[in-house]
């Protein structure tokens, strides 16, 4: 990344969308191009002109007919536009022909995602994240430096700007940068294997949030936590993971885990650098997939987020059980509840933002912490004061009476936190 520079206008920018013509039209088509185009707005560009196309037959040389290229030609000199994203993934050369028939950076779904990406991450795990995936991405291309986004906030250089340097990026330095930042990530991922043993030991299961991306994740996760992470209307709002913990009202304690969100075409470059975060999907208890009950396209969102959890290797059988959680309920109220016994597969329909059917789903996460608690009986000396404690911390207290010098307790816990209680158990009970 080079020195940061004060930009003081947006980039004027136009998006191009091409549509297959063999996926038909209609909803769908519309609904990719308003997420492509918010997708624009989020890198911070003032989106002048959206076009869609219909891409008949992509050719090699620059992805569009000849015709189809002069007509956004027009548009582009029309606007004014410094860049023009593309919705589909470019080849070095199609994108490097489409900048001489523009007279603009182009960028396609790839590098528009890896600069949001780089704009967003904080956390140096998130950093080295982004600049593996866009190592990955610019070894093939060389690409420019000195983007509207590197100007303003750290980007890695894929959109260009007036002015710009060029600079020819040696693929043999991006390789020993990758090696090096892929060191550097190993030792993250150490780092946090480490961590979820040390939550293991301590008998703490983790409670993983996945979705598609604004589909409120990280509202529900404030909601449970009552912590105080960013959550906007915006798409990818949330980059770098964060982990808190939640006791329930009735007993039990749990970690629960807030993770970047999924999207159409998640460029594969960044399925590979995120996966020491989505280790944390990977290794989770229990997964609450938040689904935003009020898009039309939940159905295919929720493809998409299964899809992606396949390429971290959770189709097999040792996979966490899955809920499903309708966030929105307040827009759709006809979406209900489904609760089956064993938990997973069961449906929660509940609305972050006013707090609807969130008790419903603690209760639901408690009775998840039970399946594997015994309830049992116990008669303690009143002087042992560590075993009660450890009673009311580690356990549902039911009942607790005194018996002359011995207090008798009614106590539900997990099944592995009964050892140090064993010599305690009421005979006969």
């Amino acid at each position: 990344m080079g020195m940061i520079e004060t930009a003081t206008e947006k980039d004027r920018v136009v998006s191009v969308h091409p549509w297959p013509a063999d996926q038909g039209d209609g909803y769908a088509r519309d609904a990719r191009r308003e997420e492509f185009d918010r997708l624009v707005i989020s890198s911070d560009c003032e989106l002048l002109c959206s076009i869609p196309v219909l891409l008949r037959r992509a050719f090699a040389g620059m992805l569009l007919g000849k015709g189809q290229v002069a007509s956004i030609a027009e548009k582009v000199r029309e606007h004014r536009a410094a860049v023009v994203f593309v919705d589909h993934q470019l080849s070095p050369v199609q994108q490097r022909n489409l900048e001489k028939a523009w007279d603009a950076k182009v960028v396609d779904r790839t590098g528009l995602i890896l600069e949001i990406f780089a704009a967003r991450a904080h956390t140096r795990e998130g950093v080295l994240q982004v600049e593996l995936a866009s190592l990955k991405y610019q070894i093939s291309r060389l690409v420019r430096s000195w983007t509207h986004l590197e100007r303003q906030r750290g980007g890695f250089g894929f959109m260009g700007g007036p002015g710009e340097r060029q600079i020819e990026l040696d693929r043999r330095m991006i390789r020993t940068r990758i090696k090096s930042v892929e060191k550097d990530l190993a030792q993250v991922r150490r780092m946090r294997a480490t961590q979820r043993a040390g939550r293991r030991r301590k008998e703490i299961p983790t409670v993983a949030l996945v979705g598609y991306t604004n589909a409120g994740k990280s509202t529900l996760f404030n909601r449970l936590t009552e912590a105080d992470v960013r959550a906007a209307d915006q798409l990818f709002a949330t980059l770098d993971p964060t982990l808190r913990m939640v006791e329930l009202k009735e007993g039990g304690r749990l970690m629960l885990s807030d993770t970047v969100g999924f999207v159409q075409d998640l460029p594969h470059e960044l399925v590979d650098a995120f996966r020491a975060t989505l280790e944390e999907v990977v290794e989770a208890d229990l997964i609450l997939h938040v689904r935003d009950a009020y898009d039309p396209e939940v159905v295919m969102h929720g493809e998409v987020v299964n899809d992606t959890l396949a390429q971290l290797g959770l189709d097999h059988a040792e996979a966490p059980p899955v809920v499903e959680v309708w966030n929105k309920a307040d827009l759709v109220p006809r979406v209900a509840s489904h609760i089956v016994p064993e938990v997973a597969g069961s449906r929660v329909a509940l609305s972050a933002l006013d707090g609807r059917g969130v008790p419903e789903l603690l209760d639901l996460l408690r009775k998840w912490l039970e399946l594997d608690m015994e309830e049992m009986e116990l008669a303690i000396p009143a002087s042992d004061g560590r075993m009660l404690a450890y009673c009311h911390s580690h356990g549902h207290v039911l009942a607790q009476s005194m018996d002359g010098e011995t207090v008798r307790v009614t106590v539900r816990m997990s099944a592995k936190d009964t050892v140090p209680l064993e010599p305690f158990k009421r005979e006969g009970a």
